[in-house]
């Protein structure tokens, strides 16, 4: 089995912290991914690989076990019951002769110790007939607009050549990740499937701001509205909201709307509010009758004072 560098794949070294994995493989499988590369031909093996670095350098249990084991991680503990084993046998000395155990040392290959133990037959190739091994896991983002996230979505997404209907419920946030059960890599000798992990990526909206079941946006308000009273019209992502505005109303004043929100995820009917902040629209180009009559309203108010 070639042995693939993980580290060498993303681009890093052994020293690599857990957010260092994370920037590097979201780095790398943007640009990867075959959508991105439909004419290159390599980009869908780049990509795997990519996926499958990410996959075990991103489990701290996984990860120990690759840089203690190189490409025989995966069989690190039928290599430990191995061994114990040998230590077993020799220590008792059941060949009929008295020797001592060498010790193993880490700079022997453990594709060649494995051999040794089994008479030329590796040790991966001979439990391969035997025992079954989960499939890898895969990792996967998917964009979405905020509108799409506000309703549960089915969408068709294609992996490793097959196509799969998802649902992705209301109310997703921007870097949660949902787990496909079985539709990762295969199974070996019958092992289960992998995993589907998908992240989802959720685009800035140039009108609305979500911090988690809330919405913000800014609404502006004429000046006349905001002396005399009247209503505005808001648009959410639940309709059109006529909203009464108070006389006198100030420029950054907020108004809550309640349940006009985003919707809680996997909570059917309850959704977060919407915050609506003023901004107070000056009105320019006055004709002249205009300037008559703010003029006018400006000596009333001094009067009154």
């Amino acid at each position: 089995m070639e042995f693939i560098d993980y580290y060498k794949v993303l681009g890093l070294n052994k020293n690599a912290t857990e957010d260092d994995i994370k920037k590097a493989f979201r780095k790398l499988a943007r640009k990867h991914h075959p959508d991105v590369n439909p004419n290159d031909k390599t980009a869908k093996e780049k990509f795997q690989q990519i996926n499958e670095a990410n996959e075990v350098l991103s489990d701290p249990v996984k990860r120990a076990k690759y840089d203690k084991y190189g490409k025989d991680w995966m069989h690190a503990e039928e290599f430990e019951k191995a061994r114990q084993q040998r230590a077993q046998y020799q220590s008792s000395g059941e060949d009929g002769g008295t020797f001592r155990s060498k010790s193993f040392e880490g700079g022997q290959d453990f594709s060649e110790f494995f051999e040794t133990m089994f008479g030329g037959e590796s040790f991966g190739n001979r439990q391969r007939g035997q025992t079954r091994f989960r499939g890898q896991d895969y990792n996967a983002e998917l964009q979405l607009e905020l509108k799409d996230a506000f309703t549960t979505e089915k969408q068709t997404l294609t992996v490793n050549g097959k196509k799969i209907r998802i649902t992705i419920p209301a109310g997703v946030e921007n870097g949660q990740t949902i787990r496909i059960t079985g539709h990762g890599g295969p199974g070996v000798n019958g092992g289960p499937n992998g995993d589907l992990f998908i992240t989802f990526q959720i685009k800035p909206h140039p009108v609305f701001k979500r911090e988690k079941q809330d919405l913000y946006r800014d609404v502006p308000l004429d000046f006349y509205t905001a002396v005399l009273g009247g209503e505005v019209n808001v648009e959410s992502f639940d309709g059109i909201v006529k909203i009464k505005v108070e006389a006198g109303t100030q420029n950054e004043t907020k108004v809550k709307l309640k349940g006009k929100g985003f919707p809680v995820y996997k909570n059917e009917g309850q959704f977060g509010d919407l915050y609506v902040t003023y901004k107070l629209q000056i009105p320019t180009n006055l004709s002249v009758k205009e300037k008559e009559l703010l003029t006018e309203l400006s000596k009333l108010r001094k009067d009154g004072k």
